[in-house]
């Protein structure tokens, strides 16, 4: 009875109607999204604020100088900001410790005798190990010098002399944390815009605290952006510099001035990168869609802008490569319920999703390569003479190729030798000229470098001998791996097979320089070894004619008339053994500079110009034109 009731208790409260949760999407701003997901940004943790931060203000200001043709000049500097400072700026005061055991870098009197007990031995080891000559390690620095809770913070200052902004544009500049503040101006304003905001995260829009205009009696022109972030230098301090390093050599037309600025004065750093030429990339050409490269996304996107009419006219404007009769072709493959003059806006789905089916199957010509803008073989071998100081450097730039509807070109690099480059192999990676420092080892080049390269081929010792590998893909997709975009892919086998081409080729370059260099080597050996036997075989010379000499005054044996003149001026002196001695010396820089005469003759003879020499068109801005080699250019003013 008990067990019923108690079933029967049940299934009367089950029977009693519970009100259902309402369902409640919340929907996110942009910036709360990635507010909330800091990694997708490149914002992992504090050292990799601090990078992405330099990073994306370089990079912004090259594109703003590279808009207008003006050679870029930028300062970035990174000022450490302490924690009194920085409390002082957003308005909070500092207190003292109250409850000590609350804080993580807190330690009892007998963890802290343990710790210096520890610090003392380790001192005493360094010592005896210095005064052995052993090499001494720097001490870890204790997790009690600084806790888990002491942030640091660093201003972030980007002066560039591009494009500027218009005035009311500025305020669409997002920040994040305390205001940011921008200063610019452009080309021919007698003010400078003055701007510091933030950002209202949830809401996506701008938060203005003010908005001024101001005097620029220098007649700057550029931008000027400075943040305050929470970062890291120590630990990457490595990777910002070798950042700003890549990008002095993949833009030697650029100069940079970089400074650490910190209250402790030995932590400061200045390092200048100098302009090594004038001539910059060429501006790339605006460019439509290539049929197989879209989307059927994109596809209602071009619907939904488009100007056109019709079928027919959408196809031919809004897409490269399709011509009035490819496009007549293409409606008449795609089915009766299509025709040339049917109203773009009125497809539907259905006949989207046949459009792009029948882009993904249909042949087209490869878009060219007019949109891209790569650095240039000239450029990218300036750069790497300027930056690594190689004893020799190979560059090839590839002809435009296309995967998936996207053109790229592969630039590659490689060098033997130089200051600051370690035994074996040195990659540098570059996408759309921007260095790439993170998850190398996934990478297409690095693979391709260490794995389907047979380095031993070309003379090139890849464990003993300091190679650098550079090389840099231009797209307009760049295929990334990863939400931080940090590496490209080693899945594509068109890019995967041009990056092993343009590397071969370099190598190929290298080859006959190093075996040209061990040629020259032996020669200058053989004349090494001939100029030291000179002295020996100059007196065993002059000893037997001595002896044959004596022989033909005495008669025991007579020699011809050539030879008895010969023993004569040896009798007389007159034949040393100095005079046999510069003979011979004579000899060996004849046949010497012979040899190497024959050498050169046969090799510019054999080897014909392997590179064009480009001509750049003619516009009525400048009053020069350049001559473009993969080693020179050649400038020809008016």
């Amino acid at each position: 009875m008990e067990s019923e009731s108690q079933t029967e208790t049940k299934k009367g409260k089950s029977k009693t109607p519970k009100k259902a949760k309402e369902s409640i999407l919340k929907q996110k701003s942009p910036a709360e999204f990635f507010a909330e997901n800091k990694n997708i940004a490149g914002f992992d943790n504090p050292g990799k604020c601090l990078y992405t931060t330099v990073r994306e203000l370089v990079e912004n200001a090259l594109d703003s100088a590279e808009a207008i043709s003006e050679l870029p000049v930028i300062e970035i500097t990174i000022e450490e900001i302490v924690k009194s400072k920085f409390n002082s700026m957003i308005g909070l005061v500092d207190r003292e410790r109250v409850d000590e055991a609350l804080y993580d870098d807190y330690e009892t009197t007998k963890a802290r005798e343990k710790r210096l007990a520890k610090e003392a031995r380790a001192q005493e080891i360094q010592a005896k190990n210095a005064a052995l000559g052993k090499k001494v390690k720097e001490h870890a620095v204790s997790k009690s010098s600084k806790g888990r809770g002491e942030a640091s913070f660093y201003r972030v200052t980007c002066r560039d002399n591009g494009r500027g902004m218009p005035h009311d544009d500025i305020p669409n500049m997002f920040g994040r944390g305390l205001p940011i503040e921008i200063s610019s101006s452009m080309r021919g304003q007698n003010y400078l815009s003055f701007c510091r905001l933030d950002i209202d995260i949830h809401r996506n829009i701008p938060h203005i605290h003010l908005h001024e205009k101001r005097d620029n009696k220098d007649k700057w022109h550029g931008a000027e952006i400075q943040v305050v972030i929470e970062g890291n230098w120590t630990t990457y301090r490595s990777k910002i510099l070798h950042y700003m390093r890549q990008m002095a050599v993949i833009t030697p037309y650029a100069q940079f001035l970089f400074k650490f600025v910190s209250d402790v004065p030995d932590k400061n750093v200045t390092i200048k990168f100098a302009r090594r030429t004038d001539v910059m990339p060429p501006v790339p050409v605006e460019t439509k869609h290539h049929p197989s490269s879209v989307d059927i996304l994109l596809i209602k996107r071009l619907i939904a802008e488009t100007s056109k009419q019709n079928l027919m006219q959408f196809l031919q404007h809004e897409f490269v490569n399709i011509g009035k009769p490819l496009a007549e072709r293409l409606i008449g493959e795609m089915g009766p319920e299509f025709s040339p003059k049917m109203a773009v806006k009125s497809l539907t789905d259905q006949q989207i999703v046949r459009i792009h089916q029948l882009f993904r199957q249909a042949k087209f010509d490869d878009p060219s390569g007019d949109c891209l803008s790569p650095a240039g073989e000239y450029n990218l071998r300036l750069g790497i003479i300027k930056e690594l100081h190689p004893d020799m450097v190979a560059t090839y730039s590839g002809s435009a190729q296309v995967f998936e509807g996207h053109p790229f070109i592969v630039e590659a690099g490689v060098s033997v030798g130089g200051k600051d480059v370690k035994q074996g192999l040195n990659i540098f990676r570059f996408a759309n000229r921007i260095p790439l420092l993170f998850e190398q080892g996934g990478d297409v080049v690095t693979r391709t470098a260490l794995k389907r390269i047979s380095w031993n081929n070309y003379k090139i010792n890849q464990t003993q001998d300091k190679i650098g590998v550079f090389v840099s893909i231009v797209s307009t997709k760049i295929p990334f791996k990863g939400t931080g975009k940090e590496y490209i892919g080693d899945d594509i086998s068109e890019i995967a097979s041009a990056v092993k081409s343009a590397i071969q080729q370099c190598c190929i370059q290298l080859k006959s320089k190093i075996v040209k260099k061990m040629q020259a080597r032996e020669q200058q050996e053989r004349k090494r070894n001939l100029s030291k036997y000179i002295p020996d075989a100059s007196n065993a010379v002059y000893d037997v004619l001595q002896e044959m000499a004596k022989s033909h005054a005495s008669k025991k044996r007579r020699y011809e008339e050539g030879d008895a003149d010969i023993l004569k001026k040896v009798s007389d002196h007159l034949i040393t053994k100095e005079t046999l001695y510069e003979k011979l010396t004579q000899h060996v820089e004849k046949v010497d500079y012979e040899m190497a005469l024959e050498y050169a003759t046969q090799t510019g003879v054999r080897e014909e110009p392997r590179e064009d020499i480009y001509l750049q068109s003619l516009d009525g801005k400048g009053n020069f034109f350049d001559f473009h080699s993969p080693i020179f250019v050649f400038r020809l003013f008016l």
